[in-house]
């Protein structure tokens, strides 16, 4: 068993799940996601686990992703490429068994929160979120999607934010969480901390875990003190991301004079243009899907990106040679024809 994820259950009824990977911002390796979900299968029938604790090790964060290097290696051989696809599928098994868990989960995203770390905790039925948060869907930036289940989360926010959050790839902290729907709760660290503690002093072996834990959470809960963005710009966002097609959206950035619709426009035309398209699709399509569709279109969808060229040249510019220059094999949004999208959503064979 892998020391990267470590798991206890106390006499108290809480059992904990605690990402230790501190050096790597507790990125998810495949060993991590599997000791992941044989704890939580365990836990579902274990009639001493009544809640379940979930955090990150370290100052930095709960969890900056999937570990994304390892994934690089896929397109070394058919072996690594197999693996590499077998880690979406138990990671998004393990995904959905958050959702479905019939025990409270309490999630604390402090400090770093992106892709497989928003994916494993969406699931929850408590979300913290402090000053600390740092909350992104980053897979826009290397050439991937947002997958973990993105195209339901994502459509779950008001209007069209979840496009834009996919899309631009862009980091909001507490108060834009809250409003995006991607956390219930807010504390600052401090007051999480005694939380914690009182989380795990506290005797839960009794009948009404769920109305002791958020009368719990009621008294450690704050409204954050810093105004989040996403609310004053939502007007903007719904016009502009109302859209179907990655062209019109950025037609429409373009009739604007204003420093937001600048900014938005450069962060899309810095992306993967096959990305934009894809993702464009994928969040509309995933409007009128289930949550167990959107996961499994997540897979389709992961198994083409890792077959496509775009991914790797993605990845090789942000994380291996860190020049930030793709030099990808599709170049414009022109390149991309309605066939080269469409392709993304069949399933692959062979």
């Amino acid at each position: 068993m892998t020391n990267d994820v470590l798991f206890s259950v106390g006499d108290n009824g809480l059992a904990t799940i605690t990402l230790n990977r501190p050096q790597a911002i507790n990125s998810l390796t495949h060993d991590m996601v599997l000791a992941i979900g044989q704890r939580l299968r365990e836990w579902a029938g274990n009639e001493n686990v009544r809640l379940v604790l979930m955090k990150g090790e370290g100052t930095k964060g709960f969890c900056a992703g999937g570990d994304i290097k390892a994934l690089y290696e896929a397109n070394t051989s058919a072996e690594a490429m197999e693996q590499a696809v077998r880690f979406f599928a138990d990671e998004y098994q393990v995904d959905q068994m958050v959702y479905a868990f019939a025990k409270p989960i309490v999630a604390v995203l402090d400090g770093v929160v992106m892709g497989g770390g928003v994916g494993l905790t969406y699931g929850a039925s408590h979300k913290i979120v402090t000053e600390r948060t740092k909350w992104s869907m980053p897979e826009m930036n290397i050439g991937f999607f947002p997958d973990v289940g993105a195209a339901y989360f994502l459509n779950q926010a008001p209007g069209h934010v979840g496009r834009y959050l996919a899309l631009t790839a862009a980091v909001i902290q507490a108060p834009d969480v809250l409003y995006s729907q991607a956390a219930n709760v807010y504390m600052t660290s401090e007051r999480l901390e005694a939380f914690c503690r009182e989380l795990e002093q506290k005797n839960w072996s009794g009948e009404k875990t769920a109305a002791e834990l958020d009368q719990l959470i009621q008294a450690y809960a704050e409204t954050p003190a810093a105004e989040g963005k996403l609310a004053a710009l939502r007007e903007q966002i719904d016009r502009h991301f109302a859209f179907a097609t990655m062209e019109e959206i950025l037609a429409s950035l373009e009739t604007e004079a204003s420093e937001f619709a600048e900014e938005t426009k450069q962060a899309l035309l810095s992306k993967s243009p096959s990305s934009l398209k894809v993702t464009l699709k994928q969040l509309v399509d995933g409007k009128s899907k289930t949550r167990e569709e959107c996961f499994a279109t997540d897979l389709v969808l992961a198994q083409n990106f890792m077959r496509h060229p775009d991914f790797f040249e993605g990845v090789r510019s942000v994380l291996i040679d860190k020049d930030r220059s793709p030099r990808y094999a599709y170049r414009t949004l022109e390149d991309v024809s309605q066939e080269v999208v469409q392709a993304f959503f069949v399933q692959a064979t062979g």
